[in-house]
């Protein structure tokens, strides 16, 4: 297994590669996706692409270095996940003291499940080192919403996007028909009967956030010809609405009722 297994993520995997092979390794990153994108195993396959021997900014997957990662006993891979419904501050400060010593090999890796979980505390114990970063370090914070990341954690970290094939071509076919009962002011009775035949579960809804966020950046990039049917303001506000539904399905919010909400918010 390599980072090439996503396909659906060559450009983003193209420069990760390149920034690996020139020694351009960051000490700390934010992968964003929904909760189908598979973004646990992106991050074990970065970290093989980080430390691999024979094929650095890939990963060959038959390596020492690799083999250890994919057996979950590389001596410098440290891996924080969620107590119960968040990331807690003394979980972090177990992860600051196992940084603090000397790497086995030439770097410490450490992967945060659920980084948008973490408490306020956390974010802050972990800011720190971040702000003073050990050398060699790199932390790679998993998310759902970096929205829910301290603005000042997000600025210290490269953020990566990564969609999954089949949920972006579904989430993007329920997207234009949410949007086209947006776009064409066909009421919120049309709506709520669009989206009980199109979201049947918290998943689909994540997917359909993630489809119409996808429209709106495009028509802000004036990649999108409907751009003309929106002013900037409306389209900020739609994109700042999106990511307001999105924080309450991860808050466990239920899914209609959010959506639902959405769009009765975008004034249809």
């Amino acid at each position: 297994m390599s980072l090439n297994k996503y396909q659906s993520n060559k450009k983003l995997i193209d420069r990760i590669s390149a920034g690996i092979k020139h020694g351009r390794v960051f000490h700390a990153y934010i992968i964003e996706g929904d909760a189908v994108s598979g973004k646990e195993d992106f991050a074990v396959e970065f970290c093989k692409a980080i430390v691999c021997t024979e094929s650095p900014g890939v990963g060959c997957g038959n390596c020492i270095n690799c083999r250890k990662i994919e057996h979950d006993n590389y001596e410098d891979l440290y891996v924080v996940e969620s107590d119960g419904m968040s990331v807690k501050d003394e979980q972090i400060s177990k992860l600051q003291a196992e940084l603090k010593k000397k790497p086995v090999g030439k770097r410490h890796l450490a992967i945060v499940k659920d980084a948008d979980t973490m408490t306020t505390r956390a974010q802050n114990r972990l800011l720190k080192t971040l702000e003073e970063p050990f050398e060699g370090t790199v932390i790679i914070l998993l998310s759902e919403n970096r929205e829910n990341l301290l603005s000042t954690i997000r600025s210290r970290c490269v953020l990566y996007r990564l969609e999954d094939e089949k949920s972006t071509s579904s989430g993007s076919e329920k997207a234009e028909a949410i949007f086209e009962v947006i776009s064409e002011r066909k009421g919120f009775f049309k709506g709520k009967e669009v989206l009980g035949s199109i979201v049947k579960n918290r998943e689909d809804a994540l997917e359909t956030l993630d489809g119409l966020e996808r429209i709106y950046q495009r028509m802000l990039k004036w990649e999108d010809n409907r751009r003309t049917l929106f002013t900037k303001e409306e389209i900020f506000s739609s994109i700042e609405l999106i990511e307001e539904a999105r924080r309450d399905l991860i808050s466990k919010v239920n899914y209609q009722y959010a959506l639902k909400n959405l769009i009765l918010k975008m004034g249809i």
